[in-house]
């Protein structure tokens, strides 16, 4: 089942960045930022491809636009250093909705987990920052499982921390790798778009589109 049936839905599986936290556009500015201060090209197409992956496969993406002889190491330390801070200096706020589609949740009995391609060390303060974390049930983090977004690795591991079977777990995601691995693994799937927009291929899937989590609370109370 992929398809968005809200009286089949008895667990929420989460991404966080683009999703709960408008952090995407920060990330692209310190991604800018470290390649700018190391002296390194910057590509916006390429950028936007690396939303939804986690760390090792972004980077390959990198190498694999600049060539072999991109310093991986530097960037990965200077991007990591600005990145850390912005995590200390609270930079990453909730995105419109996040409580109120929390709130229906808890109405409705459903636990919640977020499955985000980024690493468990860096999740954890982003959700504890905003006041969230305590209201999931728990995180799975990029670093915890074997294969990125697309592939479907995460969304499974998160079913099985909620102990729901995939098919009634209801992803939800703002980018394409996201929506792809979410289709993957058999859950139900909606996009809620924040820097890119569906690709032919998901919106060739039939993948419910809303506009906000605004939308995913209304529809969730139906």
């Amino acid at each position: 089942m992929t398809a968005f049936a809200p009286c089949a839905v008895r667990a929420i599986i989460f991404d966080m960045d683009g999703l709960l936290l408008d952090s995407e556009r920060i990330a692209y500015a310190i991604g800018r930022e470290a390649s700018e201060h190391l002296g390194l090209p910057w590509d916006h197409e390429v950028a936007m491809r690396m939303i939804g992956m986690n760390s090792r496969d972004g980077y390959r993406l990198l190498q694999d636009a600049f060539g072999p002889s991109f310093p991986i190491d530097a960037h990965q330390a200077e991007f990591g250093r600005r990145y850390e801070q912005a995590i200390v200096d609270g930079r990453f706020p909730l995105k419109p909705g996040v409580p109120e589609l929390l709130d229906q949740l808890a109405l409705r009995g459903l636990p919640g987990a977020v499955a985000t391609s980024t690493r468990r060390s860096r999740a954890l303060p982003k959700l504890e920052g905003v006041g969230i974390l305590h209201r999931l049930k728990g995180v799975i983090g990029g670093d915890e499982v074997r294969n990125g977004k697309p592939a479907p690795d995460i969304y499974l591991a998160a079913a099985a921390l909620l102990e729901t079977p995939i098919a009634h777990c209801l992803v939800l995601e703002d980018s394409n790798t996201g929506v792809r691995g979410g289709l993957a693994s058999g859950a139900q799937v909606v996009m809620v778009p924040d820097l890119l927009s569906p690709a032919e291929d998901v919106l060739a899937r039939g993948i419910t589109v809303m506009n906000d989590l605004h939308e995913v609370a209304r529809r969730l109370a139906d």
